[in-house]
């Protein structure tokens, strides 16, 4: 039993449920390989990683990374050159 006095226990916030569109293979596989990257970063596993998320109707291209300084140059190059072929491959 909790030692807080009943006039001081806080409201009890009651849970609506959450309508989740359901997830088709792409995404399922975007969650899974996000999903397992957060794991290895708790973990203590990651030195760096680096995204390039493009939105489902193809017309933002966005790029973030995270890294050892020593390792910026060579992911803004890799992520740079994907970035080309993500465009390139949109027309």
């Amino acid at each position: 039993m909790s030692d807080t006095p009943a006039n001081q226990r806080r409201p009890v916030t009651k849970l609506h449920p959450v309508t989740v569109p359901p997830v088709d293979e792409n995404t399922a596989s975007m969650i899974d390989l996000l999903q397992e990257h957060l794991r290895l970063a708790r973990e203590g596993k990651l030195r760096s990683l680096a995204v390039v998320s493009v939105s489902a109707d193809g017309s933002a291209i966005g790029t973030q990374w995270s890294c050892e300084p020593t390792d910026m140059a060579s992911l803004i190059g890799k992520l740079t050159v994907l970035t080309h072929d993500l465009m390139a491959a949109r027309k």
